[in-house]
């Protein structure tokens, strides 16, 4: 992660609520700039459990509040190659839901294979030292 912005999300109350109760993933969520704006893409926020027929589509988009400085700063280190934007997480700061988004830059096909490598690496020698000390 090179930078963390703290930015406010817009939502319908059912949503609110849904997110006070635990009800979001934002396992596959990432964030997009679209014109002047920033939208939290794939984040799902389950229906309010007492909502009604008024619960809005779990997936759908929803504009992050940040300011224009913020903005355009975000707009233009996203444009570069391999820079993108990752919520992190989402919390309550003074009655108010709260999403910390994060500038990050991807890892090539060759770092995944390598973290992929290292990781069963660990496992086996894990695996292996469980085996030695359970002979004993």
């Amino acid at each position: 992660m090179l930078e963390k912005f703290e930015a406010g999300i817009e939502l319908t109350g059912t949503e609110v609520k849904s997110i006070r109760e635990g009800k979001v993933a934002l396992k596959d969520g990432y964030a997009l700039v679209r014109g002047d704006e920033i939208w939290l893409v794939d984040c799902h926020v389950s229906g309010y459990s007492a909502g009604s027929y008024l619960n809005p589509d779990p997936l759908r988009d929803r504009r992050l509040l940040l300011r224009r400085e913020q903005i355009n700063k975000l707009k233009g280190r996203t444009q570069e190659k391999g820079l993108t934007l990752i919520p992190t997480r989402l919390y309550l700061k003074k009655n108010l839901i709260k999403c910390e988004i994060a500038l990050a830059k991807g890892k090539n096909v060759f770092d995944k294979r390598e973290t992929e490598r290292r990781r069963t690496i660990d496992r086996e020698t894990e695996i292996e030292m469980r085996e030695h000390r359970n002979r004993f």
